[in-house]
């Protein structure tokens, strides 16, 4: 290639102007500006590349024409630019241009926990039923074994409706928004007859204040079976195999004696944790588990409720909020960001 030299400059020039003046698109026109300023195999940078080589006393001069050239072509580039877009009509489309690929929507991390938790339990053999979210006491609480008296009735707790729900209960019950799902599990066993097994995912509300780890309204899922010789080491079972397909198949469960008005006995469920194998961690606070909901044998009270026969059936239960394995899953550590509807962190789940 030969040295650069005004005249060569002035060609260039002459050349990328006729060359732009002939061209009908904008994909044309930008692809005779990359031949002239493109950072590869350019006009410019095939100049600036002689330096390397040249003789040190043109070194100085490559480099004045190259800028020449460079500054020459940018300046008629931003003219054409200019121009071509004052002709364009409003709203006009270039249909040369490549399409621009649309950004698509994500699943809500939540939705993505509650379909894996549906889509676990149906493969074991549960129904996923649904029911109302403003409910009463009867069904909330009286057929759940747990009386007026009960501390989880107290204002403080649940959230009062004044509107009664006519002939949906017996007496003249208040109605609330339903403090868990368990009140299906009361619908349900009203209207069939054992064997059942179902799961109950849902909203949930309560009087909580917005915190890390609490929510006035959040998600869980009830799990109900009922049938003849059922037993907690049927419960234990379940719950296992279902953590192992949730979170990880060397997932360990341990249940811890509790107390849960609805059932007897009743326990904690508590997993091992799988970041740590059990061995202790900063997830699981360094005890090498993680609780993660409540369970238990179903009560005789709950089955009279509903008119079965507490001689012939047992039945088991558990609750587990829907935030809660997604926490856990996820490892997020503000339970708010579930609900503030913030586009980084919702793109962060594309599944």
């Amino acid at each position: 290639m030969s040295l650069p030299d005004p005249a060569s400059v002035e060609a260039h020039i002459r050349a990328f102007e006729t060359e732009l003046a002939q061209t009908t698109s904008a994909r044309e026109a930008q692809t005779v500006r990359d031949r002239y300023l493109g950072r590869k195999s350019s006009v410019v940078a095939s100049w600036m590349q002689l330096i390397a080589t040249a003789p040190a006393d043109k070194k100085k001069n490559i480099g004045q024409f190259a800028n020449e050239l460079k500054q020459a072509i940018e300046t008629r580039w931003k003219l054409y630019v200019e121009a071509t877009a004052a002709a364009r009509p409003a709203g006009a489309v270039d249909v040369t241009l490549p399409g621009r690929i649309p950004a698509l929507g994500h699943r809500h991390p939540l939705t993505i926990v509650r379909d894996q938790i549906e889509e676990i339990c149906t493969r074991m053999g549960f129904a996923v039923v649904e029911g109302p979210e403003v409910e009463d006491e009867w069904h909330c609480f009286d057929a759940l074994n747990m009386p007026a008296e009960h501390p989880a009735r107290d204002m403080q707790d649940t959230l009062y409706l004044a509107t009664p729900i006519p002939g949906d209960s017996p007496g003249d019950k208040r109605t609330l928004l339903r403090t868990h799902t368990s009140s299906m599990q009361i619908r349900y066993m009203q209207t069939h007859q054992p064997p059942i097994r179902i799961i109950v995912p849902g909203r949930a509300y309560r009087r909580d204040d917005l915190d890390l780890t609490h929510s006035p309204a959040f998600g869980q899922f009830e799990g109900l079976a009922v049938g003849e010789g059922l037993s907690l080491a049927d419960l234990k079972g379940t719950l296992l195999a279902f953590a192992q397909q949730m979170l990880s198949p060397a997932t360990r469960v341990r249940f811890r004696p509790s107390f849960f008005p609805y059932t007897e006995p009743s326990a904690e469920i508590d997993l091992s944790c799988w970041q740590c194998n059990g061995a202790g961690c900063a997830m699981c606070k360094k005890t090498g588990w993680i609780e993660i909901g409540g369970c238990g044998m179903v009560h005789p009270a709950v089955f009279e409720a509903v008119g079965y026969d507490a001689e012939r059936y047992t039945g088991f239960a558990w609750g587990i909020g829907i935030e809660r394995v997604a926490i856990l899953r996820y490892q997020v550590e503000d339970i708010r960001l579930f609900f503030e509807n913030d586009l980084r962190f919702l793109e962060q789940f594309p599944y």
